[in-house]
């Protein structure tokens, strides 16, 4: 197999040194150089041709923004985001910059809790593995061959309610790799607060998605926040599951609430999805839109077929805007999904599919 080529890019060489022995312990992994700089990350870029750039943001001479730019416009490489959990409205900049993925440092200084984060760094890097072309095609042809799929599984499955509409109470929207930006997308879309409310999980660590959701909030008409224990679901609010627990909703004196819980053992991606879609469904029904944007692995799977079960309405999307299609992908092939399509169409679907308009 061939091995990743990954370029370092950090001005600290105690950074370069523990990010590059933890990168080496992967078999699949080859680390072809370092740069100190963004002007010496160009100049390694054209002369050892990586395949992956990790990029730590706060360096001297250029900074790590400009090198983004060029390295994902001008060499179109993917690059994953180093950086510290104090900077995590950077991070949401770099990630709408065009950054596939960011890996939190445990600090700014220089220390050994830097070992904290092989695990996760180690697992982003292998990702990059199904973004080779030949797994990860987009072509104008896209979502005519999703939806061909879409119809396919449809009448495989028997299921008649595929074209029949439903006013949502809830859009419950899953989200991964590539999600941050393309929630800002929707969230930006909509033009006014419509009478549903919205609920996120977009698989995120600890300690960043107050700051997510307050970046989202500043663009959107509807009121965004990182989701607390006991908050009321509001048609016009929208409420992101904290980073590292999961969020279900849960009922009570008429009212539905959110509940933020320990994931278990089990729970492989963290917020979950599955886990949200599953409360979703079954308090909201048929008045339900689930989501699933791009993203790795298969969460979410699960939960569409729960939401189909009861009645609702599932929206996937599309693979020619989908920065991994992965989620997508699998929540396909559940032959749930009512209706694909590119990221920019996902907000006016909503808004047509829940008769908004």
């Amino acid at each position: 197999m061939k091995k990743i080529r990954i370029l370092v890019v950090d001005d600290s060489a105690f950074s370069r040194r523990t990010i590059t022995r933890m990168l080496e312990g992967l078999d699949a992994v080859d680390v072809v150089g370092y740069a100190t700089n963004g002007e010496e990350g160009i100049q390694k870029v054209i002369a050892l041709r990586p395949d992956l750039v990790t990029l730590d943001l706060e360096m001297p001479k250029m900074d790590g923004f400009t090198l983004l730019r060029i390295l994902t416009t001008r060499f179109s490489l993917p690059v994953i985001v180093i950086s510290a959990l104090s900077d995590a409205d950077k991070v949401f900049k770099a990630l709408e910059l065009g950054a596939l993925d960011f890996v939190a440092k445990p600090s700014l200084s220089a220390s050994m809790d830097l070992l904290t984060i092989k695990e996760d760094l180690q697992k982003k890097v292998l990702q990059v593995l199904s973004l080779a072309p030949a797994n990860n095609v987009r072509s104008d042809s896209g979502s005519a061959a999703f939806e061909s799929s879409v119809t396919r599984s449809a009448a495989a499955a028997g299921n008649t309610a595929f074209v029949i509409q439903h006013a949502f109470d809830l859009v419950a929207i899953g989200s991964s790799t590539g999600g941050p930006p393309a929630l800002q997308q929707i969230f930006s879309s909509f033009t006014q607060q419509y009478p549903f409310a919205i609920v996120v999980s977009q698989h995120m660590p600890a300690g960043f998605t107050k700051a997510f959701a307050d970046r989202l909030n500043r663009t959107s008409r509807f009121d965004i926040k990182e989701a607390e224990d006991g908050d009321l679901v509001l048609p016009g609010r929208a409420l992101i599951a904290p980073g590292g627990k999961n969020m279900i909703l849960e009922t009570g004196g008429g009212q539905v609430t959110a509940r933020i819980v320990i994931p278990s053992e089990s729970d492989r991606y963290i917020p979950s999805v599955d886990v949200m879609l599953e409360s979703c469904a079954t308090i909201y029904r048929k008045r339900v839109a689930a989501v699933i944007l791009t993203g790795m692995g298969n969460d979410g799977s699960k939960g569409v077929r729960i939401i189909k079960e009861h009645g609702g309405y599932v929206f996937a999307e599309s693979e020619e805007t989908a920065i991994v299609y992965g989620m997508p992908r699998e929540a396909v092939a559940t032959g749930t999904v009512d209706c694909c399509v590119p990221l920019d169409r996902i907000a006016s679907e909503i808004i047509i599919k829940g008769r908004f308009s």
